[in-house]
């Protein structure tokens, strides 16, 4: 099912260029232009009202640790409390407040052997808090980087993984299979605080904020993307490209039906991110639609559910962090 082709930008082209800035949000408007096969001039000036307009921000992540998707149930009226604490973790990717059981979902990135103090310690401590889930990842099958609605072909999106640059990685931020075992060093750190808030700055902003050459700033941070060490993401609300029915999925299935199963989401527009998790339902999705009615034929007449034992439906009351960017409201 293919998403839907409206929302409260300008037109087709515009949500394109989106879609094209989540693939990779440094990639310049000239690559940009000619993978989409668009006139330059346009893509420079309707991207960059996207981004002044804050349709559309970019930013940056260090990886610190193995994803983690935490589960909370709060007592009542203490969810968006609960839900704001996990937001404004540092290593916090994504925070949800939900209908049903759990109040609120998040990922996290926690070092493994710092899981045991995060389960027993740190979010019994949330305020709010009356029971929590914990679902370490396993494997992510998408992520919301390699989600574009459905709005770009292939060629397109592999002229705008390929790099503009000799050796770049076809995927622009890989997620590493190990925890990093070195803390990141000062100059990497001051590139990293430079592009939390605007994850395009140009080399020669980062080489002057970090104290380096402009050739120096270029190779610490094409080192830090293709290691995995930093994610850079294109943070967007899905109602802007005409999905404002946001829900998660955790769904149930056979051991010998998961391939099945995450094959087929990864191939839906409307699944922005599934991961195999541990728990009793070992797959979790978030997911957008344009209305409950396409979300409702989703769950009920998609063709894997063949394969599926059980799944539980939770709307998106309200998101309070994407792609490790808190909510505009909730920033200082």
């Amino acid at each position: 099912m293919d998403a839907p082709q409206n929302g409260p930008v300008a037109d087709l082209l515009d949500r394109r260029i989106i879609s094209a800035l989540q693939i990779d949000g440094r990639a310049s408007w000239h690559r940009i232009a000619a993978a989409l096969d668009e006139p330059e001039r346009t893509v420079v000036r309707r991207g960059t009202r996207l981004l002044e307009s804050g349709l559309v921000r970019i930013g940056a992540m260090a990886v610190r640790g193995r994803s983690t998707v935490v589960g909370v149930r709060c007592a009542p009226g203490r969810a968006r409390v609960a839900a704001t604490a996990l937001a404004r973790r540092p290593d916090c990717v994504f925070a949800h407040v939900l209908t049903g059981a759990p109040d609120c979902v998040a990922e996290l990135l926690c070092p493994r052997e710092r899981l045991a103090g995060l389960v027993m310690d740190e979010l019994s401590g949330l305020p709010g808090v009356v029971e929590t889930l914990t679902l370490p990842v396993l494997r992510h099958v998408r992520t919301i980087r390699e989600w574009h609605a459905g709005l770009l072909t292939d060629s397109e999106i592999a002229a705008l993984r390929e790099g503009a640059r000799p050796g770049f990685p076809s995927t622009a931020d890989p997620i590493p299979f190990t925890d990093p075992a070195t803390e990141l060093a000062r100059a990497d750190r001051l590139l990293l605080h430079a592009l939390a808030e605007d994850g395009r700055r140009t080399y020669d902003e980062l080489a002057r904020v970090a104290g380096v050459s402009e050739a120096t700033a270029r190779r610490r941070l094409t080192t830090l993307r293709r290691t995995g060490r930093v994610r850079i993401r294109a943070v967007i609300e899905p109602a802007v490209l005409g999905l404002p029915v946001e829900a998660v999925l955790r769904v149930r299935t056979p051991p010998a039906k998961v391939e099945t199963v995450t094959a087929a989401l990864a191939q839906s527009a409307h699944v922005r991110y599934a991961s195999f998790v541990t728990g009793e339902r070992q797959l979790l999705t978030l997911t957008a639609f344009p209305d409950e009615a396409t979300l409702h034929t989703f769950v009920t007449r998609s063709p894997w559910l063949h394969d599926v034992e059980s799944m539980d439906v939770s709307l998106v009351l309200t998101t309070l962090k994407r792609g490790g960017m808190l909510a505009p409201w909730l920033r200082d």
